[in-house]
């Protein structure tokens, strides 16, 4: 059997990270998609939130499942007993970015091996960041995301406005 990790902040997920998820998932026999717990960012979701989110929206997906991790990609790796990470790209820049990653983790894990998606033409613009400035500045993000995570985004910066107000 053949299973594969797709790690990320998913802060919130976006249909470029859906999109990923569904073509990975006829890839592999099994596709864990993992939230990171990353201290160099600061999310705006907790990893609940976030896990709760992708779960609703790949529940049709019978070969999923969301888990979260925090430390070491590659320790997580070990505990899954599997060596596939699965990556979406967007951009050159993506790849430059996840190359350099890829090679770092086989260095810290010889067997790693790193699957690289190219994510959609409809997706390829798309990132969390975007997603969440558009939506604090009263953008419509439906083409971007779900209706539940949309929801979630209003409600999120609907609070932090109230806050500034």
């Amino acid at each position: 059997m053949r299973k594969a990790v797709y790690p990320g902040t998913f802060d919130p997920v976006t249909y470029g990270h859906l999109d990923v998820i569904k073509r990975g998932s006829r890839i592999f026999d099994e596709l864990v998609v993992a939230v990171g717990h990353n201290p160099l960012k600061d999310p705006l979701f907790t990893i609940k939130e976030r896990m709760d989110m992708i779960s609703k929206n790949i529940r049709e997906i019978k070969n999923t499942r969301v888990d979260c991790f925090k430390g070491m990609l590659t320790d997580y790796m070990k505990e899954m007993q599997t060596n596939v990470i699965l990556r979406g790209i967007r951009t050159v820049s993506d790849f430059e970015y996840e190359f350099q990653r890829a090679l770092t983790n086989r260095v810290l894990k010889t067997d790693i091996e790193t699957v690289f998606i190219m994510t959609s033409q409809e997706y390829s613009f798309l990132n969390s960041s975007l997603i969440k400035e558009a939506v604090s500045l009263g953008g419509d993000i439906s083409m971007f995301v779900p209706s539940d995570v949309e929801k979630l985004l209003q409600r999120k910066f609907a609070n932090k406005k109230s806050t500034y107000a």
